[in-house]
């Protein structure tokens, strides 16, 4: 049980943080570039597609509480990202945590939980993307021909032309349009999301400061198609209140069912938009590419945090502001909302705005899960090729190449429904196990040098801990049936293989070993 339970010695993590050459990271990113990867990676989904889901089949108006919820558990567990980033400035973020402070086998858990949160987390967004950009361009005047629609979506999806594109047949029954006599054919193939997550994985072996820089500007963008909305929404309410008092009344509906309206609802809503946050931890999967990782990465995780979690409360109740939330349950919720103030360009910028918004959460997903690869290669978990560093690109390229590839099949022939519910388990799991590690290494090591302190410990770590176990409480089941066969499977490679290549096993041998060379 000792040798499951074996620690990485700080001493060895912090070599590890300074080491340099050619076969190492780049450290290249600087505040900015980090506080931008957090936003490129949080703003996504979240506002473009889940908030008006939330709202119409949780929450209500109230869906902004959600939010809050949401954002409160991610503040906790952010804070105490940002102590852990700032002594172990090391890629791997909880898996790297876990292992200094709960040992290897709790480390290869989370681990190996967090490839398939990032996986699945990608998988999911270039589903939503390939939607998006279809939708754009058939408003731009380009309607794919039958045979070509076939490869727009996944197998067995039914696709019916209506009103000038096509649209699946979930959508045609949420609006109750009747499909006999409609033009029809049958997804074979999702080629747009498969072709996308390839494009990203390109771009992620080219370097992290290109990708970085590329991640940067989009956010930009996407940040000015957000502020763009909130202007025009806002504005409209201020010149017609009466929506606001029809829409927003009840703010909490009253209880209908498990998970919908009501204060439950309201918990439940919290639980379905925390995909909305995952990534901001990703930005600590890149601490070992911060030039100034002590300083910068606390200052990106929750400055990430922070912003995106204001964008997402003023957001939400606008939206719910303008649109009656049972209108909501939509693929383009924002577009129908700034179609409600009356701009005519609205729906084309919010898809435009949702393009470029959803690449950059692929982008950033696709880098975290390298990173834990890397780690874990490293530390002789998985094999020597999942760290092997491109010469001049100084990247995990082969890493990339095979996670990208696997990845890009996901969205390919797995429904968006499917992948969505697969995700959040990983991402609380991460948050449970690092808010623990900030408070045991405070009672293991009290005098080590922390150039960023958690406040309140223990009472932050165990409110971290609390919140995501409640919130994990509230997944679908089979979220719960997916991770443990994922667990099983990781498991049996951990004690097959794992164990035996451990480097940090090696170190606790040859030490039990010295005083009988003595």
């Amino acid at each position: 049980m000792a040798k499951l339970l074996a620690v990485k010695p700080l001493s060895l993590l912090k070599k590890e943080a300074t080491e340099e050459g050619e076969h190492t990271l780049r450290r290249s990113l600087g505040p900015i570039n980090l506080i931008t990867l957090g936003i490129g990676a949080i703003i996504g989904a979240g506002i473009f597609v889940l908030t008006g889901q939330a709202a119409a089949l949780h929450a209500g108006p109230a869906i902004a509480l959600s939010f809050i919820i949401a954002g409160i558990t991610c503040a906790f567990a952010g804070l105490c990202y940002a102590e852990f980033a700032s002594i172990i400035p090391i890629a791997g973020s909880a898996y790297t945590y876990g292992y200094a402070t709960l040992g290897e086998l709790v480390a290869w858990i989370i681990g190996w939980d967090l490839v398939l949160e990032y996986a699945f987390g990608a998988a999911t967004v270039a589903s939503g993307w390939s939607g998006y950009l279809l939708s754009l361009v058939e408003q731009l005047g380009f309607v794919p021909s039958p045979s070509l629609a076939r490869f727009t979506s996944t197998y067995g999806t039914n696709l019916y032309f209506y009103h000038g594109k096509w649209q699946s047949d979930a959508t045609l029954a949420m609006s109750m349009t009747p499909t006999d006599g409609l033009p029809h054919v049958t997804g074979i193939f999702n080629v747009i999301a498969f072709l996308v997550i390839l494009a990203v994985t390109t771009i992620l072996v080219v370097g992290i400061k290109e990708s970085a820089n590329l991640n940067s500007a989009i956010v930009f963008v996407k940040l000015g198609v957000v502020a763009i909305f909130l202007v025009l929404g806002i504005d409209s309410l201020i010149r017609h209140p009466e929506l606001l008092r029809a829409n927003w009344h009840p703010f909490i509906p009253p209880h209908k069912g498990p998970g919908e309206y009501g204060w439950q609802g309201v918990v439940a809503g919290a639980s379905f938009v925390f995909f909305a946050y995952i990534g901001f931890d990703a930005v600590s999967t890149a601490a070992q590419e911060a030039r100034r990782p002590q300083r910068d990465m606390p200052i990106g995780i929750l400055g990430s945090l922070v912003i995106c979690t204001l964008l997402y409360i003023v957001v939400s109740l606008t939206l719910t502001g303008l649109v009656n939330f049972r209108e909501l349950n939509v693929a383009e919720p924002v577009a129908i909302g700034i179609d409600k103030t009356g701009v005519a360009w609205g729906g084309l910028l919010v898809k435009i705005g949702a393009v470029f918004g959803l690449f950059t959460v692929m982008l950033v997903m696709l880098l975290g899960q390298s990173r834990v690869f890397f780690s874990m290669s490293r530390d002789g978990l998985l094999p020597k090729w999942a760290s092997a560093i491109h010469p001049k690109f100084r990247t995990p390229w082969i890493s990339n190449m095979l996670v990208g590839t696997i990845v890009a099949f996901l969205p390919a022939i797995l429904p968006i429904g499917r992948l969505a519910e697969l995700v959040n388990m990983g991402t609380l799991l991460a948050f449970t196990i690092v808010s623990a590690g900030v408070w045991i290494l405070r009672v293991r090591h009290p005098d080590l040098e922390r150039p960023f302190r958690t406040p309140l410990v223990p009472l932050v770590p165990l409110l971290g801990i609390v919140s995501a176990f409640y919130l994990m409480l509230n997944l679908p089941l089979l979220t719960w049936i997916v991770a443990i066969a994922w667990l099983f499977i990781g498991l049996v490679i951990y004690f097959t293989y794992s164990i035996r290549h451990s480097k940090v096993q090696q170190l606790s041998a040859e030490g039990a070993a010295a005083p009988n060379r003595v």
